[in-house]
């Protein structure tokens, strides 16, 4: 099969709350190796690392439920899907210095190209997307 005739590509993979985030990091990190990523756009996968991270806490800290990621690649833009088993949308909060928390979604928002909360029969899904630039020989 010639590269031209794949639309997508992706992978899912389900994260129980025992599971810590550097589980869901080394799952997402394989996969990007796959895509060359970690040669070609470090500073990209840095990111990508650091947004599942979150949302995977976010599903087992404030869910108090498993995380199930999906990461997809359609050739322009990488899509992360994390779903939890709260209907609570999440929120981006300015960081304080009187709470402890409450950074990750601003962290997301500021990582990500974009990203969306959307209530699901059974909880939510949050989905962030990467848009890369073209592949870079740069080193971090």
């Amino acid at each position: 099969m010639d590269e031209s005739s794949v639309r997508a590509v992706g992978w899912a993979r389900s994260l129980p709350m025992s599971t810590g985030p550097k589980a869901a990091r080394d799952w997402a990190r394989e996969h990007l190796e796959s895509l060359g990523w970690t040669h070609h756009r470090s500073h990209t996968v840095d990111d990508v690392l650091l947004t599942v991270s979150e949302l995977v806490t976010n599903a087992h800290l404030h869910a108090h439920s498993a995380a199930r990621l999906v990461m997809t690649w359609d050739g322009r833009c990488l899509h992360i899907t994390v779903h939890d088993d709260d209907a609570a949308l999440p929120t981006p909060r300015e960081p304080s210095r009187d709470r402890l928390g409450g950074r990750g979604m601003f962290l997301v928002d500021a990582l990500a190209d974009d990203w969306e909360a959307r209530p699901c029969p059974h909880g939510k899904a949050v989905t962030v997307c990467f848009c890369p630039s073209a592949p870079t020989t740069e080193s971090r």
